[in-house]
């Protein structure tokens, strides 16, 4: 048996193991998550709740109030911060999900593909007995691990903060009733699930971008900008019609699971179409990457 018969025999074997795609799956993993890029993302993340949890003890040190209550905006959450700093993790969430948590999760799954061929090293990893539906799929479920990395950050961040800043106790829900901490905890863990599968659908557009170029910083601009125009879309009343299907319009539904009893209407709507656009632009992703010439 010649040498290339040998490594091809290797190859083959390891393709069909189901742990060497574990072990392609971990080393991804791994790569990612050590980048200084991705621990800047995360560390920006982990300071948008102590901020936020500053700025409302440092406004309600006088004993007024703050937040929607004084007509300046802001989260729903936000004014109920200072009676149980639990609700400062659903004020992070609400406050970070429509721009913060998108922007870190546009930039890992636009560099997924293009970052590769722009460093020249993704002709390299379709040498190894990956194949190419294999190495896609690979990056996607990385850059999921990411979407529910970066909620949890958020979420433990802003709950640290809030249990130093300000009492807990008893959850009050949106209908009105009361919930025990241990409970109100329970909800925030769900919470954060349903805010990192929000992030599906875009994670799935990102990829799919990712394949269209051979620039990372082109791909990561492009994914980026996608989000700010369809959140424009989004905010347009005259645009109505359309909203039902741009993918961050039941985004905020997570606030339905802090209701007594949880309303799952529009939650459902937003798993649907999270869904869809997996489905849709995964779809595009994977026959884009399977056909595309890689010199690089």
């Amino acid at each position: 048996m010649s040498q290339a018969e040998a490594v091809a025999h290797t190859g083959a074997g390891r393709h069909r193991n189901p742990l060497w795609t574990f072990g392609i799956l971990r080393s991804e993993l791994a790569t990612t998550l050590r980048r200084w890029r991705t621990l800047a993302l995360l560390g920006v993340l982990a300071a948008v709740p102590v901020l936020i949890g500053i700025a409302v003890k440092i406004e309600t040190s006088d004993g007024s109030p703050t937040g929607p209550g004084r007509g300046d905006g802001g989260p729903a959450f936000l004014s109920q911060a200072t009676n149980n700093g639990l609700f400062l993790v659903f004020a992070a969430l609400a406050a970070t999900l429509p721009v913060f948590l998108p922007m870190a999760v546009g930039v890992i799954a636009g560099d997924a593909i293009a970052g590769e061929a722009g460093a020249g090293t993704l002709r390299y990893l379709l040498v190894a007995p990956a194949g190419r539906t294999r190495l896609l799929l690979t990056k996607y479920a990385s850059t999921l691990v990411f979407c529910l990395l970066a909620t949890v950050v958020v979420a433990a961040s802003a709950l640290a903060v809030g249990v130093l800043l300000f009492p807990v106790g008893e959850v009050t829900t949106i209908s009105g009733t009361q919930i025990g901490f241990g409970e109100g905890l329970q909800r925030a863990g769900l919470i954060a699930v349903a805010v990192a599968v929000s992030l599906t659908g875009f994670a799935a557009l990102g990829l799919f971008v990712s394949t269209l170029t051979g620039s990372g910083i082109a791909a990561m601009a492009t994914t980026v900008g996608v989000l700010i125009t369809v959140q424009i879309l989004d905010s347009i009343p005259q645009l109505s019609g359309i909203h039902p299907y741009l993918f961050p319009h039941y985004w905020l539904s997570f606030a339905d699971l802090l209701r007594d009893p949880v309303y799952w209407d529009q939650m459902v709507k937003n798993l649907g179409l999270q869904g869809l656009y997996v489905a849709v632009f995964g779809s595009a992703a994977w026959a884009r990457f399977t056909a595309k010439d890689i010199t690089a």
